[in-house]
């Protein structure tokens, strides 16, 4: 271990507290009574809402897994043989927007560097420095602090190759599982702002905060989407209008970048419902790191539009994976899996088969149609790619038929 001190961040003269708006939660997980003592004088003028827990970041892990994350963490490392995968292991579980800060009872700079590219705020050696708790806890409530190195949230965008393919579906489903399921702080932006039906899949009541973000993205802060969103649940949020048809126009793709820059810095995932009209405007959005999922029913049609969509959207690269979800496989009118193997030129990444339940139940809201077990079970690639959930190895007649069409020479 290096004995060379670690940088000191300067001290402003007066620490002003942070505003009633910008107050959020701290939580702190220390593992001796003296940090705990330093840190809490530092934020019982800060936030005095503070919640203390005695462990490691072990515990932070295991509590945050099962709550919110707060907008200031503060955790120990001390006597961990891998701090820096402790941590690792915390940013799983951690929200974007959450600052931490990390203690620890080693003075190593190559440690302070690890958990600086990790995203951590700052990394501070016991004995604590009282001034120095204090500025950084300040920083991270008010958002003057630079967090470097820190994570953003993943985005998934959902374009329908055609209107009534179910992308919409697909993208609430998806959506809803990561927020209850894997109680992830999850965000869902419908993009028709016309006659979109995100808010009908979900049960809510689409308000016009989608529009306004658009039209004056300079308004678009943490207060705004807080207030803004729809909140479908505890970690499930919504930003759909329904506008005025009389008053038909494109939105702004910078205004678009700029809204979805805000929501990755606070949510875990940013789902895109995105029309397969708007997808040739909005090139840059769809360029973006993350995941791009074109939709597309069996029909004839859908294969001519799935090649046209790959054309303009591009294959697959490191930062951002291209999957097509071919939905409703079997309903009548669609081609068989041979045929639309050879009109679409490549074979889908996901099937979901075709269930009348799941139409029916559609029109009843989400939790209706999270009972259809057809569809949970063709989602379960797609869970499998997001989150890391392991994929059954059932794979559907569809499936197996295009397998065996793409060995034969």
């Amino acid at each position: 271990m290096s004995d060379l001190p670690l940088p000191v961040a300067q001290v402003p003269a007066a620490i002003a507290p942070p505003t009633p708006e910008l107050l959020q939660s701290a939580m702190v997980f220390t593992r001796d009574k003296d940090a705990e003592g330093v840190i809490r004088q530092c934020l019982t003028t800060l936030i005095p809402s503070a919640e203390f827990f005695p462990g490691t970041v072990d515990e932070a892990i295991a509590q945050l897994a099962e709550r919110s994350s707060p907008r200031l963490l503060i955790v120990d490392v001390s006597g961990s043989a891998d701090p820096v995968a402790q941590v690792r292991n915390l940013a799983e579980v951690c929200e974007p927007g959450t600052g931490v800060i990390v203690i620890g009872d080693t003075n190593d700079i190559r440690l302070y560097r690890e958990l600086k590219q990790v995203g951590v705020v700052e990394y501070y050696f016991k004995p604590l420095v009282s001034t120095l708790i204090s500025a950084t806890a300040n920083g991270i409530l008010t958002g003057s602090v630079e967090q470097r190195g820190s994570r953003t949230g993943k985005l998934i965008i959902v374009v329908g190759v055609r209107a009534g393919v179910g992308a919409t579906m697909i993208a609430a489903c998806t959506a809803w599982h990561l927020a209850e399921i894997h109680q992830r702080r999850v965000a869902l932006l419908d993009l028709d702002l016309y006659f979109g039906d995100a808010a009908l899949q979900l049960d809510s009541t689409p308000t016009h905060a989608l529009s306004e973000a658009l039209d004056h993205p300079e308004r678009v802060d943490d207060l705004f989407l807080e207030r803004a969103t729809i909140h479908v649940t505890e970690r499930l949020r919504l930003l759909s209008s329904l506008d005025n048809l009389a008053q038909l126009a494109f939105p702004a793709e910078d205004s678009i970048l700029s809204l979805l820059a805000k929501l990755m810095s606070r949510y875990r995932y940013v789902f895109v419902d995105m029309p397969g009209a708007l997808a040739p405007r909005l090139l840059r959005v769809l360029h973006l790191p993350g995941l791009c999922l074109l939709v597309s029913n069996a029909s004839l049609v859908s294969s001519r539009d799935i090649i046209r969509c790959r054309e303009i959207i591009g294959p697959s690269s490191a930062e951002r994976q291209v999957l097509h979800i071919l939905n409703k496989n079997g309903a009548d009118g669609g081609l068989p899996p041979a045929e639309f193997l050879r009109a679409a030129g490549e074979a889908p990444d996901i099937t979901i088969p075709y269930d009348a339940a799941i139409g029916v139940s559609s029109s009843l809201g989400i939790k209706a149609v999270l009972k259809c077990a057809t569809l949970q079970r063709g989602l379960e690639p797609l869970f499998s790619r997001i989150a890391g959930e392991p994929a059954a190895a059932h794979r559907s007649l569809a499936e197996r038929i295009m397998a065996r069409v793409l060995r034969r020479p």
